[in-house]
């Protein structure tokens, strides 16, 4: 497994779909959060269907979506986290996208509490 900021990537495709079954689901106009609280487990996944573009901007949604999961990592509780870019990703500036990605977070409820 890849770690990625203490989170490790899921890579099969029988834990997307465990989480997309199990998982609280939100949704912005740039950005879709499963969202699947567990102890002491980080993991983190992120996908682009094929109604993006091509490869290049598939790639380009999937980078933008790994930088802002860096930034906000730190933040996060336990548990299996999904981030699905939605075809306005690639239009949209990076400042709307990082309110869309804070507003996705906050709605499922993934951010820690300040007196944690």
């Amino acid at each position: 497994m890849v770690s990625l900021n203490n989170f490790y990537t899921l890579k099969q495709h029988r834990e997307f779909q465990y989480v997309y079954r199990k998982g609280k689901d939100t949704h912005t106009g740039s950005v879709v959060l499963f969202f699947l609280p567990a102890t002491n487990t980080h993991k983190i996944g992120f996908t682009a269907t094929k109604k993006i573009g091509n490869a290049v901007k598939r790639n380009r949604a999937k980078r933008r979506l790994r930088a802002l999961f860096c930034e906000f990592s730190s933040l996060l509780n336990d548990g299996t986290y999904i981030f699905v870019a939605k075809e306005a990703i690639n239009e949209i500036s990076y400042a709307n996208l990082k309110t869309d990605f804070l507003k996705t977070l906050n709605r499922s409820g993934s951010i820690k509490n300040s007196n944690d």
